[in-house]
Protein backbone atom coordinates (compact mmCIF):
# COMPACT_ATOMS: atom_id res chain seq x y z
CA UNK A 1 0.00 0.00 0.00
CA UNK A 2 1.60 3.40 -0.94
CA UNK A 3 2.20 6.10 1.26
CA UNK A 4 -0.67 8.06 2.08
CA UNK A 5 -3.43 5.32 0.57
CA UNK A 6 -6.42 5.28 3.38
CA UNK A 7 -6.22 2.13 5.03
CA UNK A 8 -8.80 -0.90 4.35
CA UNK A 9 -11.03 -0.14 7.50
CA UNK A 10 -10.44 3.19 7.81
CA UNK A 11 -14.20 3.97 5.33
CA UNK A 12 -15.73 2.01 8.09
CA UNK A 13 -17.03 5.25 10.01
CA UNK A 14 -19.37 4.18 12.98
CA UNK A 15 -22.16 5.08 11.38
CA UNK A 16 -21.05 2.36 8.69
CA UNK A 17 -20.86 0.16 11.84
CA UNK A 18 -23.69 0.79 13.20
CA UNK A 19 -25.67 -0.59 9.84
CA UNK A 20 -23.50 -4.03 9.47
CA UNK A 21 -24.16 -4.99 13.43
CA UNK A 22 -27.78 -5.20 12.83
CA UNK A 23 -27.61 -6.79 9.34
CA UNK A 24 -25.18 -9.56 11.00
CA UNK A 25 -27.41 -9.92 13.42
CA UNK A 26 -30.29 -10.16 10.90
CA UNK A 27 -28.01 -12.88 9.12
CA UNK A 28 -27.62 -14.63 12.24
CA UNK A 29 -31.43 -14.74 13.32
CA UNK A 30 -32.31 -15.63 9.82
CA UNK A 31 -29.63 -19.20 9.74
CA UNK A 32 -31.32 -19.76 13.28
CA UNK A 33 -34.94 -20.10 12.09
CA UNK A 34 -34.27 -21.88 9.35
CA UNK A 35 -32.01 -24.45 11.27
CA UNK A 36 -34.64 -24.28 13.71
CA UNK A 37 -37.77 -25.45 11.06
CA UNK A 38 -35.33 -28.76 10.58
CA UNK A 39 -36.39 -29.91 14.04
CA UNK A 40 -39.91 -30.06 16.01
CA UNK A 41 -42.98 -32.08 16.33
CA UNK A 42 -44.53 -31.06 12.89
CA UNK A 43 -40.89 -31.33 10.62
CA UNK A 44 -40.68 -33.57 8.31
CA UNK A 45 -37.06 -33.08 8.68
CA UNK A 46 -36.97 -34.78 11.99
CA UNK A 47 -38.18 -37.67 11.24
CA UNK A 48 -39.80 -40.22 13.99
CA UNK A 49 -41.30 -42.85 11.43
CA UNK A 50 -40.19 -45.43 8.93
CA UNK A 51 -41.69 -43.56 6.08
CA UNK A 52 -40.57 -39.83 6.96
CA UNK A 53 -36.78 -41.34 7.38
CA UNK A 54 -37.06 -42.15 3.53
CA UNK A 55 -38.46 -38.87 2.84
CA UNK A 56 -35.95 -37.03 4.54
CA UNK A 57 -32.92 -39.15 3.13
CA UNK A 58 -35.14 -38.08 -0.46
CA UNK A 59 -34.91 -34.42 0.70
CA UNK A 60 -30.87 -34.23 1.33
CA UNK A 61 -29.96 -36.30 -1.72
CA UNK A 62 -31.93 -33.90 -3.65
CA UNK A 63 -30.54 -30.97 -1.58
CA UNK A 64 -26.90 -32.36 -2.27
CA UNK A 65 -27.35 -32.81 -5.55
CA UNK A 66 -29.38 -29.79 -6.71
CA UNK A 67 -26.07 -27.71 -4.36
CA UNK A 68 -23.39 -29.81 -6.46
CA UNK A 69 -24.96 -28.43 -9.57
CA UNK A 70 -25.59 -24.78 -8.43
CA UNK A 71 -22.10 -24.69 -7.74
CA UNK A 72 -20.59 -26.16 -10.54
CA UNK A 73 -22.30 -23.55 -12.24
CA UNK A 74 -21.06 -20.98 -10.77
CA UNK A 75 -17.62 -21.89 -10.51
CA UNK A 76 -17.88 -22.45 -14.29
CA UNK A 77 -19.21 -18.67 -14.91
CA UNK A 78 -16.84 -17.59 -12.79
CA UNK A 79 -14.16 -19.35 -14.72
CA UNK A 80 -15.40 -18.07 -18.07
CA UNK A 81 -16.01 -14.50 -16.51
CA UNK A 82 -12.77 -13.81 -14.57
CA UNK A 83 -9.99 -16.58 -14.49
CA UNK A 84 -9.63 -17.09 -18.57
CA UNK A 85 -11.92 -14.28 -20.20
CA UNK A 86 -10.78 -15.12 -23.38
CA UNK A 87 -12.78 -16.32 -26.59
CA UNK A 88 -12.93 -20.14 -26.59
CA UNK A 89 -13.03 -22.29 -30.29
CA UNK A 90 -16.30 -23.60 -31.85
CA UNK A 91 -14.40 -26.91 -31.01
CA UNK A 92 -14.53 -26.08 -27.23
CA UNK A 93 -17.39 -24.85 -27.24
CA UNK A 94 -19.43 -27.64 -28.61
CA UNK A 95 -17.58 -30.00 -26.48
CA UNK A 96 -19.22 -27.58 -23.43
CA UNK A 97 -22.80 -27.52 -24.64
CA UNK A 98 -22.61 -31.28 -25.12
CA UNK A 99 -20.84 -32.14 -22.13
CA UNK A 100 -22.29 -29.48 -19.51
CA UNK A 101 -25.50 -29.17 -21.22
CA UNK A 102 -26.82 -32.60 -22.07
CA UNK A 103 -24.83 -35.11 -20.97
CA UNK A 104 -24.18 -33.74 -17.37
CA UNK A 105 -28.12 -32.96 -16.76
CA UNK A 106 -28.96 -36.18 -17.99
CA UNK A 107 -27.20 -38.09 -15.67
CA UNK A 108 -27.81 -36.50 -12.80
CA UNK A 109 -31.50 -36.37 -13.46
CA UNK A 110 -31.97 -40.23 -14.42
CA UNK A 111 -29.86 -40.92 -11.06
CA UNK A 112 -31.97 -38.87 -9.07
CA UNK A 113 -35.09 -39.89 -10.70
CA UNK A 114 -34.49 -43.64 -9.97
CA UNK A 115 -32.95 -43.03 -6.64
CA UNK A 116 -36.55 -41.39 -6.09
CA UNK A 117 -38.13 -44.61 -8.08
CA UNK A 118 -36.71 -46.83 -6.30
CA UNK A 119 -37.87 -45.45 -2.89
CA UNK A 120 -41.35 -44.98 -4.41
CA UNK A 121 -42.85 -49.05 -3.30
CA UNK A 122 -41.85 -48.22 0.36
CA UNK A 123 -42.97 -45.17 0.88
CA UNK A 124 -46.21 -46.51 -0.27
CA UNK A 125 -46.01 -50.11 1.07
CA UNK A 126 -49.17 -51.50 0.08
CA UNK A 127 -48.10 -55.00 -0.20
CA UNK A 128 -47.28 -54.53 4.05
CA UNK A 129 -50.65 -53.45 4.53
CA UNK A 130 -52.00 -57.07 5.01
CA UNK A 131 -48.93 -57.15 7.99
CA UNK A 132 -50.35 -53.92 9.83
CA UNK A 133 -51.32 -54.36 13.60
CA UNK A 134 -54.29 -52.57 13.47
CA UNK A 135 -56.38 -50.45 10.89
CA UNK A 136 -57.19 -46.97 11.42
CA UNK A 137 -60.05 -45.02 9.81
CA UNK A 138 -59.86 -41.66 9.98
CA UNK A 139 -62.62 -39.37 7.96
CA UNK A 140 -61.95 -35.66 7.75
CA UNK A 141 -64.70 -33.40 8.28
CA UNK A 142 -65.47 -29.30 8.94
CA UNK A 143 -62.78 -29.27 10.54
CA UNK A 144 -62.22 -32.22 12.44
CA UNK A 145 -61.54 -35.56 12.62
CA UNK A 146 -63.77 -38.84 13.01
CA UNK A 147 -61.33 -41.36 14.11
CA UNK A 148 -62.09 -44.96 14.62
CA UNK A 149 -59.21 -48.18 16.13
CA UNK A 150 -60.70 -51.15 14.16
CA UNK A 151 -59.56 -54.13 16.34
CA UNK A 152 -58.33 -57.28 15.27
CA UNK A 153 -60.96 -59.26 17.27
CA UNK A 154 -63.56 -56.85 15.40
CA UNK A 155 -64.22 -54.07 17.97
CA UNK A 156 -63.98 -50.56 17.65
CA UNK A 157 -62.91 -47.37 19.33
CA UNK A 158 -64.10 -44.53 18.56
CA UNK A 159 -62.33 -40.90 19.14
CA UNK A 160 -61.95 -37.51 17.33
CA UNK A 161 -59.17 -35.04 17.30
CA UNK A 162 -56.29 -36.65 18.81
CA UNK A 163 -54.36 -39.69 16.88
CA UNK A 164 -53.06 -42.81 19.18
CA UNK A 165 -49.96 -44.99 17.30
CA UNK A 166 -47.93 -48.04 19.18
CA UNK A 167 -44.21 -47.55 18.02
CA UNK A 168 -42.54 -49.79 16.08
CA UNK A 169 -46.02 -51.52 14.40
CA UNK A 170 -47.09 -50.58 11.51
CA UNK A 171 -50.48 -48.83 10.77
CA UNK A 172 -52.97 -49.00 8.79
CA UNK A 173 -55.35 -45.66 7.71
CA UNK A 174 -58.59 -45.49 5.78
CA UNK A 175 -59.05 -41.96 4.61
CA UNK A 176 -62.02 -40.84 4.13
CA UNK A 177 -63.38 -37.47 4.00
CA UNK A 178 -67.36 -36.23 4.85
CA UNK A 179 -67.60 -33.09 2.97
CA UNK A 180 -64.95 -31.98 0.72
CA UNK A 181 -61.13 -32.42 0.13
CA UNK A 182 -59.42 -32.84 3.12
CA UNK A 183 -55.52 -34.02 3.43
CA UNK A 184 -53.82 -36.27 5.78
CA UNK A 185 -50.44 -35.78 7.20
CA UNK A 186 -48.39 -36.04 10.30
CA UNK A 187 -44.69 -34.75 8.64
CA UNK A 188 -42.67 -36.69 11.13
CA UNK A 189 -43.90 -39.79 10.52
CA UNK A 190 -44.85 -39.87 6.68
CA UNK A 191 -45.79 -38.79 3.76
CA UNK A 192 -49.57 -36.93 3.00
CA UNK A 193 -52.15 -38.06 1.66
CA UNK A 194 -55.44 -36.72 -0.14
CA UNK A 195 -58.98 -37.46 1.58
CA UNK A 196 -61.49 -37.64 -1.26
CA UNK A 197 -64.97 -37.35 -0.72
CA UNK A 198 -66.99 -40.46 -1.75
CA UNK A 199 -63.49 -42.51 -2.21
CA UNK A 200 -61.26 -44.53 0.58
CA UNK A 201 -57.81 -43.93 0.15
CA UNK A 202 -55.37 -46.42 2.12
CA UNK A 203 -51.83 -45.40 4.14
CA UNK A 204 -49.69 -47.95 6.30
CA UNK A 205 -47.48 -45.83 8.89
CA UNK A 206 -44.68 -47.34 11.19
CA UNK A 207 -43.56 -44.88 14.06
CA UNK A 208 -40.37 -46.14 15.25
CA UNK A 209 -39.70 -43.29 17.76
CA UNK A 210 -42.06 -42.47 21.20
CA UNK A 211 -43.29 -38.94 21.61
CA UNK A 212 -46.40 -36.48 20.88
CA UNK A 213 -46.52 -34.93 17.22
CA UNK A 214 -48.46 -32.63 15.24
CA UNK A 215 -50.42 -33.85 12.29
CA UNK A 216 -52.28 -31.39 9.84
CA UNK A 217 -54.90 -31.00 7.22
CA UNK A 218 -52.23 -29.85 4.04
CA UNK A 219 -55.02 -29.22 1.74
CA UNK A 220 -57.00 -25.57 2.16
CA UNK A 221 -60.65 -26.96 3.04
CA UNK A 222 -62.37 -24.23 4.24
CA UNK A 223 -62.21 -20.76 6.84
CA UNK A 224 -60.76 -22.65 9.86
CA UNK A 225 -58.30 -24.58 7.48
CA UNK A 226 -55.33 -24.05 9.52
CA UNK A 227 -57.24 -24.92 12.89
CA UNK A 228 -57.54 -28.43 11.71
CA UNK A 229 -54.82 -29.87 13.36
CA UNK A 230 -54.26 -33.80 14.88
CA UNK A 231 -52.52 -34.26 17.60
CA UNK A 232 -50.67 -38.00 17.43
CA UNK A 233 -49.09 -39.60 20.81
CA UNK A 234 -46.61 -42.47 19.92
CA UNK A 235 -46.63 -44.95 22.66
CA UNK A 236 -44.59 -48.10 24.00
CA UNK A 237 -47.02 -50.82 22.83
CA UNK A 238 -47.79 -52.14 26.22
CA UNK A 239 -49.51 -48.75 27.16
CA UNK A 240 -51.26 -48.26 23.70
CA UNK A 241 -52.81 -51.81 24.74
CA UNK A 242 -53.84 -50.55 28.10
CA UNK A 243 -54.84 -47.34 26.45
CA UNK A 244 -57.50 -49.47 23.64
CA UNK A 245 -58.85 -51.26 26.78
CA UNK A 246 -59.56 -48.39 28.80
CA UNK A 247 -61.04 -46.43 26.18
CA UNK A 248 -63.35 -49.26 24.90
CA UNK A 249 -65.28 -48.71 28.37
CA UNK A 250 -67.34 -45.65 29.14
CA UNK A 251 -64.93 -42.77 31.03
CA UNK A 252 -64.99 -43.60 34.85
CA UNK A 253 -65.88 -39.84 35.66
CA UNK A 254 -68.70 -40.11 34.05
CA UNK A 255 -71.45 -39.58 36.29
CA UNK A 256 -75.04 -39.54 34.27
CA UNK A 257 -77.18 -38.23 37.11
CA UNK A 258 -74.97 -34.84 37.56
CA UNK A 259 -75.67 -31.62 36.67
CA UNK A 260 -73.09 -30.97 33.75
CA UNK A 261 -74.83 -34.09 32.36
CA UNK A 262 -78.55 -33.13 32.45
CA UNK A 263 -77.41 -30.08 31.45
CA UNK A 264 -75.99 -32.05 28.05
CA UNK A 265 -78.58 -33.59 27.65
CA UNK A 266 -81.07 -31.10 28.10
CA UNK A 267 -79.60 -28.62 25.51
CA UNK A 268 -79.38 -31.37 23.01
CA UNK A 269 -75.71 -31.70 22.97
CA UNK A 270 -76.32 -35.91 22.53
CA UNK A 271 -78.04 -34.86 19.02
CA UNK A 272 -74.40 -33.84 17.34
CA UNK A 273 -71.85 -35.78 19.91
CA UNK A 274 -71.62 -39.12 21.31
CA UNK A 275 -70.94 -39.89 25.15
CA UNK A 276 -70.39 -43.99 25.56
CA UNK A 277 -72.80 -44.62 28.72
CA UNK A 278 -75.62 -42.32 28.19
CA UNK A 279 -78.63 -41.31 25.82
CA UNK A 280 -75.78 -39.66 23.25
CA UNK A 281 -75.66 -41.25 19.82
CA UNK A 282 -74.71 -38.05 17.67
CA UNK A 283 -72.35 -38.54 14.93
CA UNK A 284 -72.76 -35.08 13.29
CA UNK A 285 -69.80 -33.71 15.81
CA UNK A 286 -67.06 -34.87 17.41
CA UNK A 287 -67.18 -37.96 19.78
CA UNK A 288 -67.01 -36.64 23.38
CA UNK A 289 -66.39 -40.00 25.63
CA UNK A 290 -63.03 -39.43 26.88
CA UNK A 291 -62.69 -35.82 25.46
CA UNK A 292 -60.89 -34.73 29.00
CA UNK A 293 -57.64 -36.54 27.97
CA UNK A 294 -57.23 -35.39 24.94
CA UNK A 295 -54.55 -32.74 24.54
CA UNK A 296 -56.16 -30.05 23.18
CA UNK A 297 -59.81 -28.82 22.24
CA UNK A 298 -61.17 -27.84 19.03
CA UNK A 299 -58.40 -30.02 16.86
CA UNK A 300 -55.38 -28.71 18.46
CA UNK A 301 -56.95 -25.46 18.47
CA UNK A 302 -57.31 -25.00 22.73
CA UNK A 303 -55.16 -26.57 25.78
CA UNK A 304 -57.78 -28.75 27.04
CA UNK A 305 -58.70 -27.44 30.26
CA UNK A 306 -61.96 -26.37 32.37
CA UNK A 307 -61.96 -22.64 31.18
CA UNK A 308 -61.27 -23.04 27.86
CA UNK A 309 -63.49 -25.67 27.36
CA UNK A 310 -66.34 -23.18 28.65
CA UNK A 311 -64.44 -20.31 26.42
CA UNK A 312 -65.63 -22.74 23.52
CA UNK A 313 -68.97 -24.24 24.37
CA UNK A 314 -70.03 -20.56 24.17
CA UNK A 315 -68.18 -19.36 21.38
CA UNK A 316 -67.41 -22.28 19.13
CA UNK A 317 -67.75 -20.17 16.30
CA UNK A 318 -66.42 -17.20 17.12
CA UNK A 319 -62.62 -19.40 18.35
CA UNK A 320 -63.42 -21.30 14.81
CA UNK A 321 -64.88 -19.82 12.06
CA UNK A 322 -67.05 -21.75 9.69
CA UNK A 323 -67.66 -24.63 12.54
CA UNK A 324 -71.08 -25.82 12.66
CA UNK A 325 -71.47 -25.46 16.43
CA UNK A 326 -74.07 -23.19 17.50
CA UNK A 327 -72.92 -20.74 19.97
CA UNK A 328 -74.56 -21.16 23.67
CA UNK A 329 -74.79 -17.40 25.06
CA UNK A 330 -77.61 -17.95 26.66
CA UNK A 331 -75.78 -20.34 29.85
CA UNK A 332 -75.14 -18.42 32.52
CA UNK A 333 -71.81 -18.95 34.07
CA UNK A 334 -72.77 -21.29 37.05
CA UNK A 335 -73.64 -23.19 33.67
CA UNK A 336 -71.03 -23.81 31.53
CA UNK A 337 -68.84 -24.36 34.98
CA UNK A 338 -70.78 -27.10 35.20
CA UNK A 339 -70.92 -28.22 31.65
CA UNK A 340 -67.32 -28.06 31.32
CA UNK A 341 -66.06 -29.20 34.15
CA UNK A 342 -68.33 -32.85 33.47
CA UNK A 343 -66.68 -32.95 30.02
CA UNK A 344 -63.41 -32.31 31.57
CA UNK A 345 -63.84 -35.00 33.90
CA UNK A 346 -64.56 -37.68 31.05
CA UNK A 347 -61.16 -39.39 31.41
Amino acid sequence: MAVGDAHPLQHLTGDNLSVQRPCRAAVTLLIAVALGACSGRQSALDPAGEEASQVAQLFWVMTLGGALIWAGVIALALYASRWKPHAVSDKAAGRLILWAGAVFPVTVLTALLTYGLWLMPSLRPFAQQQAASLTIDITGNQFWWHVVYRLPDGSEVVSANELRLPVGQRVEFALRSADMIHSFWIPPLGGKMDMIPGRTNRLSLMANRTGTFRGQCAEFCGTSHAWMALPTVVMPADQFEAWLIARKAPSPGLVADDAGARLFLGQKCGSCHRVQGIAAEGKAGPDLSHVGSRLSLGAGLLENDIENMARFVSHSGFLKPGSQMPFYLTLSETERSDLSRWLKGLQ
